[in-house]
């Protein structure tokens, strides 16, 4: 997350603020585990364990299933966006458009 500016509490209520492409970016670089281009449900729990610590990643499951919009059990590109909410819930940040 070295990248994502700053914006204090002008607004953002002192969240991160990144772009969705950022946001895309980050969670392909930091988080994509066997580099296939998705996030599995245990890649994402694992990023959430990091963002907020072990018990935060037990609620992440309904948000999962909501952002699987195909429920394939992956959030490829074309579902990264519904992890909007998510980020913001779970990873204190705020997604731009």
């Amino acid at each position: 997350m070295a990248f994502m500016e700053h914006k204090g509490f002008n607004g953002h209520h002192g969240k991160r603020v990144m772009t969705v492409e950022q946001f895309k970016l980050w969670l392909k670089t930091a988080f994509d585990t066997n580099g296939d281009g998705r996030m599995s449900k245990e890649e994402l729990r694992h990023a959430v364990r990091l963002a907020r610590g072990l018990f935060a990643s037990w609620s992440c499951d309904t948000d999962f299933k909501f952002a699987d919009a195909n429920h394939n059990g992956f959030i490829d590109e074309n579902e990264v966006r519904n992890l909007v909410h998510f980020a913001d819930k779970h990873f204190n940040v705020k997604i731009t458009h």
